[in-house]
């Protein structure tokens, strides 16, 4: 079953470490089965506190979401994101 990671970017704390993450992060999806569906388009908050931006990643399954998210290459990468903004991320199943 489908498996989605919602990523909801709060606040940018370290603006060259959130470009360092972003250099990184594309790159560590090429051996995975990660589809992006939204990265950081135009959106509306209709409720609850302001966001920066959102990022959609689907994955085949929850396992294949988690092995991406824990994977040595990406694990590197968000170090970055850590040090440069303070995010959200949920890992939900889908229909």
């Amino acid at each position: 079953m489908a498996a989605y990671l919602i990523f909801q970017r709060d606040k940018t704390t370290d603006p060259a470490e959130l470009k360092t993450y972003s250099g990184l992060a594309g790159a560590t999806m090429a051996s995975h089965k990660a589809t992006p569906h939204v990265v950081y388009g135009r959106h509306e908050v209709l409720e609850g506190a302001e966001v920066e931006g959102v990022v959609v990643l689907s994955f085949p399954t929850m396992e294949e979401a988690r092995a991406w998210y824990d994977s040595p290459a990406y694990t590197a990468a968000r170090q970055h994101r850590f040090k440069g903004a303070e995010y959200r991320v949920v890992l939900v199943q889908g229909l």
